[in-house]
């Protein structure tokens, strides 16, 4: 299984400590996507509780498109983390069905196999800027905030 992780550093005003990322749609890469998500905010100089959020909504993110998206496992998951002004900016980018979150009916946790409150997490602790379905791809975009409650 290849694994096609790309990070790279750029100082612009902008734009700093952009990380891009690409993983099969296979239940290794949540693992992958949230060691990307740590060595980006390591190298942000995030706070601690901002590092831990973006692990959090990174991981079930993708873990979702993994286990519900439908998006074959050979297809690629993109991961895009942006340091922008206060926050940070996520792109995420899948094959897998259409799923716009703002439109999700949360249904509460799912007792019997934990879960279910993953889209929730997301939504309360980022802002969806953005999502966009083209070309048989999701096109995610999150914006987290670096101070309390900026994101909601």
């Amino acid at each position: 299984m290849k694994v096609n992780v790309i990070a790279e550093t750029r100082s612009d005003a902008e734009s700093r400590l952009p990380a891009r990322a690409r993983f099969p749609a296979v239940q290794d890469s949540v693992a992958r996507a949230i060691a990307v998500a740590a060595l980006f905010a390591e190298q942000a100089n995030l706070p601690a509780e901002v590092a831990d959020s973006l692990a959090i909504i990174v991981e079930e993110w993708v873990m979702n498109i993994v286990e519900h998206s439908g998006a074959d496992p050979a297809s690629l998951i993109g991961l895009r983390l942006q340091r922008r002004g206060d926050g940070v900016r996520l792109v995420i980018s899948d094959a897998g069905a259409a799923f716009d979150p703002r439109a999700a009916i949360m249904a509460g946790p799912n007792e019997q196999r934990g879960g279910g409150v993953g889209i929730a997490l997301i939504q309360a602790w980022s802002r969806i800027e953005d999502y966009r379905r083209r070309a048989g791809r999701n096109r995610l975009v999150l914006f987290l905030a670096c101070e309390a409650g900026e994101g909601d």
